[in-house]
């Protein structure tokens, strides 16, 4: 099927089958792999992009379900070189252990401090929910949210 998709600011016209996800197409036809295949059934997170904004998993995403919309992915972060405030909170307070799980985190804590720049710590948790980690770094994702909240 043709597909035309919106990702991270940039349009693509594609040709691909009508059952690939989204994470297939970030990964396997634009080489966007800072999502990561972890589950493919929506529960861990490594996935997650943010499709108008919002944080959805891209591994149960089809790919024609966002036809017109905007997707960003993690490397739509950065902008002309500079880290977004997310990306350097997390470097700065070791938020990303092994790293895996680090894309889905940016995206989620991305999302929810664009809705809401100075969350309570149980907000913070409630929007990260649905991202895993399976090296426990938990504290340090805390943190890192908390250190990018007050930046800005």
């Amino acid at each position: 099927m043709q597909i035309r998709l919106q990702v991270n600011g940039q349009t693509h016209n594609l040709d691909i089958p009508s059952h690939h996800s989204l994470l297939d197409v970030l990964r396997e036809e634009l080489d966007l792999t800072g999502s990561k295949r972890g589950c493919d059934r929506g529960e861990c997170g490594s996935c997650t992009v943010l499709l108008d904004g919002k944080p959805v998993y891209s591994c149960i995403t089809l790919a024609a379900q966002v036809r017109g919309r905007s997707v960003v992915t993690v490397e739509g972060l950065a902008n002309d070189g500079q880290l977004d405030p997310v990306q350097q909170a997390f470097l700065d307070e070791d938020g990303g252990q092994c790293g895996y799980c680090t894309p889905g985190f940016l995206m989620s804590a991305r999302a929810l401090l664009d809705t809401n720049p100075n969350p309570t710590d149980a907000e913070i948790r409630e929007a990260l929910s649905g991202n895993l980690c399976r090296c426990n770094a938990y504290g340090r994702i805390l943190q890192s949210v908390r250190t990018a909240a007050e930046r800005g």
